[in-house]
């Protein structure tokens, strides 16, 4: 389950205990940046230092009182509570 955000992206997937979640984030971003670069061309030369992505990311797990089907419906209405918010430009 993807959530696409205007500044950030929700990602909700299952991998196996052998990959770290730091990993797991790194391909993404690798593949996901690279897949752009190539159909958006001239993308990279816009950005500043030619990253898409920043350094940054939130990793939360499933367990104890958090479980998957509360992730997905944070998930899900994270759009709609940022389609609220008042936007000044």
């Amino acid at each position: 389950m993807m959530g696409v955000e205007v500044d950030h992206v929700h990602i909700f997937l299952s991998a196996p205990p052998k990959y770290s979640p730091a990993k797991i984030v790194e391909v993404l971003k690798s593949i996901s940046s690279k897949v752009l670069f190539e159909e958006f061309l001239g993308l990279e030369k816009q950005l500043w230092a030619g990253e898409f992505w920043s350094n940054g990311y939130f990793v939360r797990t499933v367990g104890d009182k958090v479980t998957s089907e509360l992730i997905r419906q944070y998930i899900k209405y994270q759009h709609r509570e940022h389609s609220k918010q008042f936007k000044l430009f």
